[in-house]
């Protein structure tokens, strides 16, 4: 590649990592810290944390659903230890860029003690990439929905379940409330959603100026196509430009220091994500409009979570998710970003533990006294690496 060549393609990079975290996590314009340690011995520091990080490693047992497009849709089942029937079975979908894995410490909390299900939405994680996308069909948060449904009848086909989302997952969950309201007065015996929006998301800021904000919104759903249509380009941009986006990622993920593991697993997630899945996804969220599918949940044990620094998804969008469900517990976690379920495992893990304890018991389903006594006040402990 000629000099001219290689200078477009580290432009297009770093636009590439800033505009696709963004999308995921991030935003570009964001004053990076200042790198103090060589290029070389950062990349070692990821590699090593990549080969021995515990965050992310827990597995179960793999399962297919199929989509209403055919597409694949991979999850994992998690039984009860002791192989008794479950109680409730609770379903986890993850965010945007992200992955099942994104919720590790909520799987290393209740493994073994309640029944679970973990997916990877489309185009995301082990699962195929959307065959109506691939086909050139816009990705909408109503065929999120749909999927949702698919994975809960191959993984979850009867009894209580607690559906649990963040971000998009918890948008998607929305999604398959208002599509399936008959299913959710079945079955459904409680509700988290935590770091989400119901709606109104074109107007949020991304913690950008008001002028960078309009500029972003603006022009980001052209040039999100453009690099799509130069995947390959875009992603040795990115790979070049890891220390940025490193950074990036960092300070729209979390809100005050983390484990370098955590942090290397947030990066790992999202910089995984392909730049045209990114640029797919990203005009359903300026359209995303939910906030009457709440009324579906009323009545039920409901969570909706998030941290007061979330620049993503802000905490007056959970506030307002909690006007449409009055008796929902509104819990904003202090110095928080988006990725709280990963910043502040503790407390999440305690709020959510009460809430499977509210949900059992009004499905009149046994709940292991260990998760019990974490919904007390109990802390749990961290997880270690499977060995």
């Amino acid at each position: 590649m000629s000099a001219g060549g290689t200078s477009v393609g580290r432009t297009a990079g770093l636009v590439g990592a800033a505009i696709g975290v963004l999308a995921a996590g991030a935003a570009a314009g964001v004053a990076i810290e200042r790198m103090t340690v060589g290029r070389g011995m950062r990349r070692k520091a990821r590699q090593a944390l990549d080969a021995a990080g515990p965050f992310g490693t827990l597995r179960g047992e793999p399962g297919t659903a199929v989509a209403a497009d055919g597409t694949e849709l991979a999850y994992e089942v998690e039984e009860l230890a002791d192989g008794t029937a479950p109680g409730l079975t609770v379903v986890f979908s993850h965010g945007y860029c992200l992955n099942q894995d994104s919720w590790h410490f909520q799987r290393a909390l209740l493994r073994g003690a309640v029944r679970a299900v973990y997916w990877d939405q489309r185009s995301h994680g082990r699962s195929e990439h959307g065959r109506d996308q691939a086909a050139g069909e816009p990705a909408t948060i109503d065929q999120l929905g749909r999927d949702l449904r698919a994975v809960i009848d191959a993984a979850a086909p009867d009894g209580p379940l607690v559906l649990a989302g963040h971000s998009m997952g918890g948008m998607t969950v929305m999604a398959f409330a208002e599509q399936f309201p008959q299913l959710v007065a079945e079955r459904v015996a409680g509700v988290f959603l935590t770091g989400t929006s119901a709606g109104k998301l074109a107007a949020v800021t991304l913690g950008l100026p008001t002028m960078g904000a309009k500029a972003f919104r603006v022009l980001a759903p052209g040039v999100l196509k453009a690099m799509g249509a130069q995947a390959g380009l875009v992603e040795r941009g990115r790979r070049v430009t890891a220390d940025l986006f490193a950074g990036i990622v960092k300070h729209y993920s979390f809100a005050s220091e983390v484990d370098p593991a955590v942090a290397r697993l947030a990066e790992r997630m999202i910089e995984s994500t392909p730049i045209d899945v990114v640029a797919e996804f990203y005009p359903a969220f300026t359209t995303h409009d939910k906030g009457e599918s709440l009324a579906v949940f009323d009545g039920l044990p409901a969570l909706v979570l998030t941290g007061d620094k979330d620049l993503l998804t802000p905490s007056d969008h959970s506030a307002d998710i909690a006007d449409h469900l009055p008796g929902a517990e509104l819990v904003i976690v202090p110095q928080a970003g988006h990725l709280v379920l990963l910043e502040y495992p503790d407390v999440v893990n305690a709020r959510f533990a009460a809430l499977l304890v509210r949900a059992a018991d009004r499905a009149g389903v046994p709940l292991p006294p260990a998760v019990r006594a974490v919904a007390s006040g109990e802390p749990a402990p961290r997880p270690a690496p499977e060995d």
